[in-house]
């Protein structure tokens, strides 16, 4: 019987070449496996091989999405696979984006079933859920002896065609994916049970399970604006020319600080934006569309308010998780509290 051949991708730090010095790697290819396809091949069994490996660095990758995407199609498309697997990725941003764009275009251009595996706040997860199945894993690889036993069974169920059951069952992130089925119980019946069990304080499970979202309190007002240091942030990506910290255009997995000390206007030739998602050329030409540093500078002279914040934040809005969006917000309000900033505008686009 001729095993099942197996195709895995790896970003340059768990293929063991380096970390963020080596994140500009080109995609490559190795025969045989490589790195955490030790784990996975041992999980798999005799029936299945890691024929080859694809390598590629997480900058590379978000940097060049086309060309990378379409090298590493045809880097696939030579084996032949009978599953194509990506990570994990776990927390990691980049990766995780990485992983789910290339699981969906081996899924849609070669017809090869696909799986990757992310933590539930990595941005890759909120944008590959509903394409692509994403086995749940911890944030870091510390989970990677969990994660693993997962992604093999499935590889198996994917190559042998067997049917793949839902999320809780499998282990897999919710998709969003609605399947008939015959219950013992009605939904009365059910509806009914749940409730009971609400009233009395035990546990259930809904039939349907809502989104959760933070609900923040509005923070007072200012009480004296004559007097108040105003900063700005934005998640429009107005960034440095050249964006030097190489903030994403879209699922932002970071954000930036940058210096308007001294500066009256936001000038085209300093700044630019690497937002993905609008029409740049008009913040291209005037980035004091985004971040009005020359409305806030003749208001500051005006006595309008105190004084302008010595630099802005930044990230880009589009596609980004919320999660990742909290944590830059965690860290921004705490450095702004730090040094007495008592307003913030929150620019878009």
């Amino acid at each position: 019987m001729a095993k099942y051949k197996i195709v895995h991708y790896l970003n340059q730090f768990f293929a063991g070449i380096g970390g963020e010095e080596m994140a500009d790697y080109q995609p490559e290819v190795r025969e045989g496996v490589v790195g955490p396809g030790a784990a996975l091949k041992a999980a798999l069994g005799d029936d299945y091989d890691i024929v080859a490996t694809v390598i590629c660095g997480d900058n590379y990758f978000g940097e060049n999405l086309d060309k990378a995407t379409d090298t590493i199609i045809e880097m696939v498309k030579k084996y032949e696979p009978d599953v194509f697997v990506a990570g994990p990725a776990f927390n990691a941003g980049r990766y995780g984006v990485a992983c789910g764009t290339i699981c969906k275009a081996v899924e849609d251009r070669l017809g090869i079933p696909v799986l990757t595996a992310a933590y539930e706040e990595n941005p890759g997860t909120d944008m590959f859920k509903k394409d692509v199945i994403i086995v749940k894993a911890g944030n870091s690889s510390a989970d990677m002896k969990n994660v693993i036993p997962v992604m093999a069974k499935l590889i198996k169920k994917m190559a042998t065609g067997e049917e793949i059951l839902g999320p809780a069952i499998e282990g897999y992130h919710e998709r969003g994916i609605r399947v008939n089925y015959f219950a013992e119980k009605r939904g009365s019946e059910r509806g009914l049970e749940m409730l009971i069990k609400k009233m009395k304080g035990e546990p259930f499970e809904t039939d349907l399970p809502m989104p959760k979202f933070d609900r923040v309190e509005p923070a007072a007002p200012i009480k004296d604006i004559k007097h108040a240091t105003i900063a700005v942030v934005t998640s429009g990506g107005i960034v440095p020319q050249g964006n030097p910290d190489h903030i994403e255009s879209s699922n932002a997995t970071k954000f930036g600080e940058y210096s308007i000390a001294g500066m009256d206007h936001m000038d085209p030739k300093d700044f630019m934006t690497v937002h993905g998602g609008y029409d740049r050329q008009f913040v291209l030409a005037n980035p004091n569309l985004v971040v009005p540093l020359d409305v806030l500078r003749e208001l500051e002279k005006a006595g309008e308010f105190g004084k302008l914040y010595d630099s802005f934040f930044t990230t880009t809005g589009t596609g980004t998780a919320t999660g990742s969006a909290a944590k830059f917000g965690d860290a921004i309000g705490k450095k702004l509290v730090e040094d007495h900033v008592d307003g913030v505008i929150l620019v878009s686009t």
